[in-house]
């Protein structure tokens, strides 16, 4: 069945043409109709798969033909999501389906002031995509009303719950009208979430995709075996011998992307980082050259390993293993998203195999091994610019700095 076939207004129709959608994903064409027929759906599909058009297009086209607009501070739908990044993604993929409709989209974020985004609710706006803390502030400063709100949305659900909103879910509850349609969308489900969906969702339908296999099929992952200390020079080889790739790269922590990205720029290879160390205008900024492909490189943290879509990102790579297994499948899911194809590589030090394993078992098969001989790795570690530069004592400093972060993170746990 073609987008062309749905009963959805000609508006979207056209912006869905433009945009290059011909045929619905799995999680689409099982999500729009229960949707639109007015029923509450419990989604659970893997990253990359479209889950934001499968609740935007039928949104959008309900919303079209709502009797009243919203009233002042009043919002018709409302999305609630954990980050600002995926709120700022989410609210780009309202706008380039409604961009034919009349319908306001409007993102509430923290890290930036208040005052605008108070005068752009005044008005009323027909979705709000929201995340907790911005959200419930202006809740309590009365700039904000939803109790005329026709539909919730929760994405990226099991992200909420890692991150400490079980009771920002719970308490939103309370300013929501007792009939509404809610939407609650997820990449992955177990007993705590199950439990919180069938507290707030009615009789839901529920949409479970390729549970099987949690990485879409369009990713060829690997993994090599190599030093903790010898990583940054198996980085620069595939940075330098794909200069044309977009390429993103995974670390634990932002003092280890810092770390990595100096090491990068040292080897005169442009970088830049994002982590929760910086501010919402930086982000903004970085995320804004990356995409375009002014800087190809992006060190980050786990902050973008959730429902952010980076377009033609080509590589994937986890510098450091994930700390959760299930953060390796959001992870590669920033590369081979929608038909495209991609690759992730993990690197993957001897301290690192029993992670590895965890991982291994959450898929329910072995990433495959790329095996790498003596020859190839002292190759490439005399390859780097870095160690031919004699830049042997800033090497060992780095090396004993990140010993020893490792050594008290270990203790911590």
């Amino acid at each position: 069945m073609r987008f062309e076939q749905y009963k959805i207004a000609t508006e979207l129709k056209r912006a869905l043409d433009e945009m290059g959608f011909k045929k619905p994903t799995d999680i689409q064409y099982k999500a729009i109709r229960p949707i639109l027929e007015g029923n509450d759906v419990l989604g659970v599909a893997q990253t990359g798969t479209g889950k934001t058009a499968a609740f935007a297009i039928p949104v959008l086209h309900k919303l079209m033909y709502v009797k009243n607009r919203p009233d002042k501070r009043q919002t018709k739908c409302l999305v609630m999501v954990p980050t600002r990044e995926l709120a700022l993604q989410i609210a780009k993929v309202f706008r380039e389906l409604g961009k034919y409709t009349k319908l306001k989209i409007t993102a509430l974020v923290g890290g930036v002031e208040q005052e605008h985004q108070i005068e752009q609710l005044a008005n009323g706006t027909d979705v709000l995509i929201a995340t907790p803390g911005r959200m419930f502030d202006l809740l309590h400063q009365q700039k904000l009303d939803l109790n005329k709100t026709e539909i919730l949305v929760l994405d990226e659900a099991d992200l909420m719950l890692d991150y400490g909103f079980i009771k920002d879910i719970q308490d939103v509850i309370k300013f929501l009208p007792d009939y509404r349609q809610t939407l609650f969308f997820s990449a992955t489900i177990n007993s705590e979430i199950k439990e919180i969906a069938y507290g707030i969702v009615r009789n839901p339908i529920r949409i479970q995709i390729s549970p099987q296999d949690p990485v879409s099929k369009n990713i060829t992952h690997f993994v090599a075996f190599i030093e903790m200390d010898d990583k940054r020079f198996f980085l620069e080889r595939l940075v330098v011998e794909h200069p044309e790739s977009k390429i993103l790269i995974f670390v634990r922590t932002k003092v280890r992307a810092e770390r990595v990205a100096a090491a990068m720029e040292r080897v005169k290879v442009k970088t830049l980082t994002m982590h929760s160390g910086k501010d919402q205008s930086e982000r903004a900024e970085i995320m804004k050259a990356f995409a375009s492909g002014e800087v190809r490189l992006l060190i980050t943290t786990d902050l973008n390993a959730r429902g952010v879509d980076i377009p033609n990102v080509d590589y994937v790579v986890n510098y450091d293993l994930p700390d959760e297994a299930e953060n390796y499948v959001h992870r590669v899911g920033r590369t081979g998203r929608g038909v495209a194809k991609g690759t992730a590589y993990s690197f993957c030090a001897p301290e690192e195999k029993e992670m590895l394993k965890e991982i291994e078992s959450y898929l329910g098969k072995p990433i495959h091994v790329l095996e790498i001989d003596k020859e190839t790795y002292a190759d490439t570690v005399v390859f780097t610019d870095e160690v031919n530069n004699d830049n042997w004592q800033v090497l060992l400093r780095n090396a004993e700095q990140e010993a020893a972060e490792r050594k008290t993170k270990k203790k911590k746990r």
